[in-house]
């Protein structure tokens, strides 16, 4: 990789041999940061209903960084309000959460609804299209019906924006109260063997998947 010119250092392609300080040095390999910095932390958490997304709760509620507790000053990339469910990112690193948090990289977040009722085309059709909520028009990249129940259903939304409670507005915007909402992905990554209240390191390349959905 080095000999075929894919990895760079500070912009700079690398050599065979070469020494870094991965602290103060950058290196990218086929234009996707590589992480060497052994100061930074990427964790996924599948956060239970009933945790905060946040560092510290005035309340004293458990938080998700509490969950994880030992690994460091972590903080969590967006939010997960405390009834919902799912995957979560903790990090460190300011410049991984920027990249994954901003509206204009456009990663996605899926979740899983289980709402109240049945809902017909025209409610699937108007997730998509958008619908009006007090803070703007929102709207799902894609939208679709996994199950049916007696009187509930279960539906699989993704969307890339991040406001808050927005899939349980947008669900109540056609008529479609969530009864419980879990996030099964972010963007490429997907684990469905963490149980609630688990979690573990991404690998390098879960890491990289991710700065090259941001950034691609």
């Amino acid at each position: 990789m080095i000999r075929a010119g894919r990895v760079t250092v500070d912009g700079k392609p690398a050599h065979l041999g070469q020494k870094i300080d991965p602290e103060r040095e950058k290196v990218l390999i086929d234009g996707l940061p590589l992480p060497v910095r052994p100061d930074l932390t990427y964790l996924l958490l599948n956060k239970p209903a009933g945790v905060i997304s946040t560092s510290d709760d005035p309340q004293g509620r458990p938080t998700v960084v509490g969950l994880v507790g030992g690994e460091g000053r972590l903080y969590p990339v967006g939010r997960l309000d405390a009834d919902s469910e799912g995957l979560l990112l903790l990090t460190n690193d300011g410049e991984f959460t920027m990249l994954l948090t901003h509206p204009r990289h456009g990663i996605t977040k899926t979740y899983l609804a289980l709402v109240r009722g049945q809902p017909g085309r025209a409610a699937i059709r108007a997730l998509v299209e958008g619908v009006a909520l007090e803070d703007g028009p929102a709207r799902a990249i894609s939208a679709q019906i996994i199950d049916r129940g007696t009187a509930s259903a279960l539906v699989e939304v993704v969307i890339t924006e991040g406001r808050n409670r927005q899939v349980r507005r947008m669900m109540d915007a056609v008529g479609h109260p969530v009864l419980r909402l879990a996030r099964t992905a972010i963007g490429p990554l997907r684990d469905g063997d963490l149980a609630p209240g688990e979690w573990r390191p991404l690998t390098i390349e879960e890491i990289r998947s991710l700065y090259r959905s941001a950034v691609g």
